[in-house]
């Protein structure tokens, strides 16, 4: 079975909320939202293959998603809330449709029901598997915050825990990554979470989520980019909790 790392905090007898993180980065995203959230939910966090702890995946964002239905069924776990940014978000939507039973609630934070050209993944991916990923190390880290924002140290330590083929295997899996004819089947409630100068995926990639996935309610972060819930964590984790205590 592929090992994905993973850790869990908070109360033993809470349910279940399982958090998965954005391509070049670990579960310390999710260290802001932690406090807050583990006080009423036993928090499940992994790490996308070939990230952190987990091993490679060579394959498509289902077989990611799978790789997380076996980390629940290992750990005993048969229904969770589910929250991801990015990438890990895309593996929540996926999750939504293909394993619905599994899925209580959903949190879409920056992700995509597409996540633009697959010829730049795969663009990206062979530049990785080149030349690794200290040469984009500042285009990525870049990407992910607005201008103004200064603390990336946290970030860009993550992106150094990122085995290269991993990374260029998630980038494959992004390019064919498409599910906006789709949203309509799932039937988890949903918050779709944007901030509202991410570069990576835009607002009208959020709008596209909320629009096409019935009764998902938007809620646009100020003066964020794309990892929203590092950049600003007070709106992220208060939507979030809002959401979990509405349809937990």
């Amino acid at each position: 079975m592929t090992r994905l790392h993973h850790r869990f905090d908070g109360p033993g007898d809470a349910p279940v909320l399982v958090l998965g993180s954005s391509v070049g980065t670990t579960m310390d995203l999710w260290d802001p939202q932690l406090p807050d959230l583990t006080a009423t939910w036993r928090v499940l966090r992994y790490d996308l293959p070939g990230h952190g702890g987990s091993d490679v995946i060579h394959g498509t964002i289902g077989d990611f998603a799978d790789a997380v239905v076996a980390l629940l069924d290992a750990l005993g776990v048969e229904k969770a809330a589910y929250g991801g940014v990015s990438l890990g978000g895309a593996i929540g939507t996926t999750l939504a449709l293909e394993h619905p039973e599994r899925i209580t609630s959903l949190i879409l934070c920056c992700t995509s029901a597409r996540f633009g050209d697959p010829s730049a993944w795969h663009e990206r991916a062979a530049k990785v598997r080149a030349g690794g990923l200290e040469p984009l190390a500042d285009m990525l880290v870049g990407r992910w915050f607005t201008p103004l924002y200064a603390d990336t140290n946290g970030a860009r330590a993550m992106l150094t825990k990122v085995d290269p083929e991993g990374y260029a295997a998630c980038c494959t899996a992004l390019a064919g990554f498409d599910v906006r004819d789709r949203l309509g089947r799932v039937l988890a409630p949903t918050l779709v979470i944007a901030g509202a100068e991410d570069v990576a995926t835009p607002l009208d990639h959020a709008e596209t989520l909320a629009q096409g996935i019935p009764g998902a309610e938007l809620v646009v972060v100020p003066a964020a980019g794309h990892l929203a819930n590092l950049e600003r964590p007070e709106p992220v984790t208060h939507a979030m909790l809002r959401h979990l205590e509405r349809t937990s």
